[in-house]
């Protein structure tokens, strides 16, 4: 097991005014055992990152610690990481034995250790019965493991993984998710792991890196940047559907705030943003799920429009909503009674509200009536 502490690492490409940074002072600490997700839409820096960290790619800035032990400049070969690419990339010409002896022999181990250390390999990839077998004659999940398996025979201090199951179907996606989960757990590991897809990061994250044009949006667990993204890239990032956003503007009213919008009266309780909010403009955020269909309860925020498509997704429909000239969408169990054109009244909980600053993009931070800081 080892702790990964990355340090302001920046990676620029050309120079001059062509110049593009790929990652920009990114500062993470991965501890010992925990299996921390980057995720990120493509072109974010997240896999730039990793093959920084694996060795593959030179920082242009910055520093990279494994166990305190500064790495930087150290080959890739020393670095006790183990890398897990996206391709796979094994040898066609190889049984599967072989494939995941080989980083042992590059290591000039002896021929006992190595098949003893296949075979327990092996079994803890449910890979026994294939290991005379070349990848040609494997499954997409079958080479993923084998590829897992190359990892893990050399016992590493680390596993750095680039979007393992992107190139696998959905069915074996979930299955092999799952296996990932449970293979961390019982090595105790630390796991730093790239993906695109949220519901990876979801499922299967101790926190969450996320990422957006080569800087660091937010780290936490997954309930924490689902609960409370720090920018509207995080709020927008996570959710299917993502949450609805309104542009509304705060209002005084007799010591309470309120956000008021073009089809939106939201009373916020005895909290303020500032010491003077009124007519402060602020981006209403809730999430699908958190919207009820039917006029608000008294004190609770109300959004009034029209219903302009309804998704069928099994046991739950969606209904994507025209709220002024902002769309917004409500989640909920089938059917919701919603047909395309209705007038629809939709509420929630004021504490499901989520405020952002619309020119940074960033979180507001409500505070009570006693200065306590509470998220927005």
């Amino acid at each position: 097991m080892s702790r990964i502490e990355i340090d302001g690492l920046t990676r620029r490409f050309g120079a001059g005014s062509a110049a593009v940074t790929a990652v920009d002072r990114v500062s993470l600490d991965v501890a010992d055992g925990e299996f921390l997700v980057l995720l990120g839409p493509s072109g974010c820096g997240k896999s730039t990152l990793l093959r920084m960290v694996a060795g593959l790619t030179a920082p242009s800035a910055g520093r990279i610690l494994l166990d305190g032990r500064d790495i930087t400049t150290t080959p890739p070969r020393d670095r006790d990481l183990a890398m897990v690419f996206q391709s796979y990339a094994l040898y066609p010409h190889l049984t599967v034995a072989r494939n995941i002896g080989f980083p042992l022999r590059t290591r000039r181990r002896g021929r006992a250790e190595i098949n003893a250390r296949v075979v327990e390999v092996a079994r803890t990839l449910a890979l026994g019965d294939l290991l005379e077998r070349r990848p040609r004659e494997l499954s997409g999940g079958q080479r993923q493991r084998v590829a897992l398996g190359r990892a893990l025979v050399r016992a590493p201090g680390a596993f750095l993984l680039d979007e393992p199951l992107s190139n696998l179907d959905a069915a074996l996606r979930i299955a092999t998710r799952a296996e990932l989960t449970d293979l961390h757990r019982r090595l105790g590991s630390t796991f730093l792991y790239v993906t695109h897809d949220q519901v990876e990061a979801m499922t299967m994250a101790t926190r969450i890196a996320l990422l957006d044009r080569g800087r660091l949006e937010q780290v936490g667990t997954p309930e924490e940047v689902y609960d409370a993204p720090a920018s509207v890239f995080v709020a927008r990032f996570l959710g299917s559907p993502a949450m609805g956003l309104l542009t509304a503007e705060l209002r005084s009213d007799g010591g309470l705030l309120r956000a008021v919008g073009d089809g939106l009266d939201a009373p916020l309780g005895p909290v303020d943003l500032a010491d003077d909010p009124a007519g402060r403009q602020v981006l209403f955020g809730v999430r699908p799920e958190h919207l009820q269909i039917g006029p608000a309860p008294l004190g609770q925020p109300e959004l009034r429009g029209v219903v302009r498509l309804v998704e069928n997704l099994g046991g739950e429909e969606v209904a994507h909503c025209l709220i002024g000239d902002a769309r917004l969408a409500v989640r909920g169990p089938r059917p919701l009674g919603l047909a395309v054109g209705d007038a629809v009244a939709l509420h929630c909980d004021p504490d499901r509200v989520h405020l952002f600053d619309p020119s940074r993009g960033r979180r507001l931070v409500r505070r009570s009536a006693e200065s306590t800081p509470v998220p927005a």
